[in-house]
C-alpha cells in the first residue's frame, strides 16, 4: 500500500458527491437530523460501515443528494475531495458532477458549478491547476487575469494537482435539460470544464434522449465519456459504442459482439474494481474483465468511482489490482503512466504529467 501511495496516479472516473469523507457526511447528516429533516439514527450506521451492502449504498446516495443542495456544502466537499486525492499523490483528476438546481436555496446549475470552482480556489495545502494553459496565456496581459483566480503552480516547492471538470447528464433528464448542461459546459470551458459525462441510474431513460446533446457537445469540441454496460442492455451498449465516445466507464455487461467492437475501436475504459464488486456488477474480483482487457493491451485506467461511498482510494484500487492480478511495481507504474494519454486536457498538461512520471520513475528506481 505504501508503494501504491508513493506512485503518481491519474484519476479519470470520480463522482464528486460519491467521494465525500465519512466524517463530513456524519457532520452534515447530524446537522440535518438536528433540524428534523432526516432521522440521523437511520443514517449513522450506514455512514460508519466500510462494507456497505448494495441497498445501503443506494440509501447513502439518497442522503448525499439531500446534503449537497446548498452552495457552501458543495464548496466544502469539492475542497476536501481534491485535498484527499492530492494527499495520496494523485497528480491529475477529472472530477465529474451533475449540475443541480435548488430554487429553495437559490441554486441554479451555473451557481452549483461556481460553488465547485470556489472549492478549487479554497485549497491552500497544494497548488491546484484547473484553468487551461491557453486561457492563462490569453489573459496574461489582462489586469484582472483569469490566471489570478487560479493558484500559481510552483512545481519546485509545492505539490501540484491538475484538475479538470466533467459535467454529468443525469439519465432522468430530458433532452432539453441535457442540452442545458452542455451549454453550461461550453460557457465554463475557460474554468477547466473539458467534457460531458452520461451517468445516473442505468435502468432509467433511453439513449436517444441524450444523443442530440452529446452530438452537439462533440461538435463544439467537448470530450464525451459514457457510463456504458452497467446493466444488461445489449442494444444501448451497441449504440453507445457506435457513437465512439472518447472513453467509457465500467463495461460490466458486455456480450461478445460488444467486446469485439470495443477492442477494434480502442476506446479507453475507466475501470472501478471495488465499485463493480460492491454493486454486484461482477461476481468476484477473479472474474473482473480487467484481466482480459489488460492482457489484450486494451487502454484501461483504474479509477475509484465513488471513493467515499465504496470506502476506497485510488491507491487501494492499485493495491487490489496488484494482489488480485499479480501486477508488479513496474506494471502498476506503467498502468498509471499510460492513463496520461487518455486524459481530456491539452498537450501542455500531458507533457507536464509525462515529466512528473519520468521524475518519479527515477525516484522510485524503476
Amino acid at each position: 500500500m505504501e508503494w501504491c501511495m508513493s506512485m503518481p496516479k491519474v484519476e479519470l472516473h470520480a463522482h464528486l458527491n460519491g467521494s465525500i469523507r465519512d466524517s463530513t457526511l456524519l457532520e452534515l447528516a447530524k446537522g440535518l437530523g438536528d433540524k428534523g429533516l432526516i432521522d440521523f439514527s437511520q443514517v449513522e450506521h450506514v455512514v460508519l460501515k466500510n462494507d456497505r451492502s448494495l441497498s445501503e449504498v443506494f440509501k447513502l446516495f439518497d442522503v448525499i443528494h439531500i446534503l449537497t443542495t446548498d452552495h457552501a456544502t458543495v464548496t466544502r466537499i469539492t475542497k476536501e475531495v481534491i485535498e484527499d486525492f492530492a494527499s495520496e499523490n494523485v497528480v491529475y483528476v477529472e472530477l465529474r458532477t451533475t449540475p443541480k438546481k435548488n430554487e429553495a436555496k437559490g441554486m441554479s446549475k451555473r451557481s452549483y458549478i461556481e460553488a465547485v470552482l470556489e472549492g478549487l480556489r479554497a485549497i491552500s495545502s497544494v497548488d491546484v491547476c484547473f484553468i487551461p494553459h491557453s486561457e492563462e496565456l490569453k489573459n496574461h496581459s489582462n489586469p484582472i487575469s483569469i490566471s489570478a483566480i487560479n493558484d500559481k503552480c510552483n512545481e519546485n516547492t509545492r505539490k501540484k494537482i491538475f484538475v479538470r471538470l466533467l459535467l454529468s447528464i443525469d439519465r432522468r433528464e430530458t433532452t432539453e435539460a441535457a442540452m442545458e448542461t452542455v451549454m453550461l459546459a461550453l460557457e465554463m470551458r475557460h474554468f477547466g470544464v473539458v467534457g460531458i459525462d452520461l451517468s445516473g441510474n442505468p435502468a432509467v431513460g433511453e439513449w436517444v434522449t441524450y444523443l442530440p446533446a452529446l452530438k452537439f457537445a462533440r461538435g463544439q469540441g467537448l470530450y464525451v465519456t459514457l457510463h456504458c454496460g452497467e446493466v444488461p442492455n445489449s442494444r444501448e451498449i451497441h449504440d453507445m459504442l457506435d457513437f465512439l465516445p472518447e472513453r467509457i466507464g465500467h463495461a460490466c455487461f458486455f456480450e461478445e459482439e460488444h467486446w469485439k467492437k470495443l477492442k477494434s475501436t480502442k476506446i479507453p475504459v475507466e475501470l472501478c474494481l471495488t465499485s463493480n464488486i460492491r454493486t454486484l456488477s461482477v461476481p468476484s474480483i477473479d472474474a473482473h474483465h480487467f484481466v482480459d482487457l489488460y492482457k489484450a493491451k486494451h487502454p484501461v485506467v483504474l479509477c475509484t468511482d465513488d471513493s467515499g461511498v465504496f470506502s476506497t482510494s485510488l491507491s487501494n484500487e492499485y493495491k487490489i489490482a496488484a494482489s488480485s492480478f499479480g501486477l508488479g511495481r513496474k506494471e502498476m507504474f506503467e498502468l498509471s503512466k499510460s492513463a496520461v494519454e487518455f486524459i481530456f486536457a491539452d498537450n501542455t498538461v500531458k507533457e507536464d504529467l509525462r515529466n512528473i512520471f519520468s521524475l518519479a520513475a527515477k525516484n522510485l528506481e524503476l
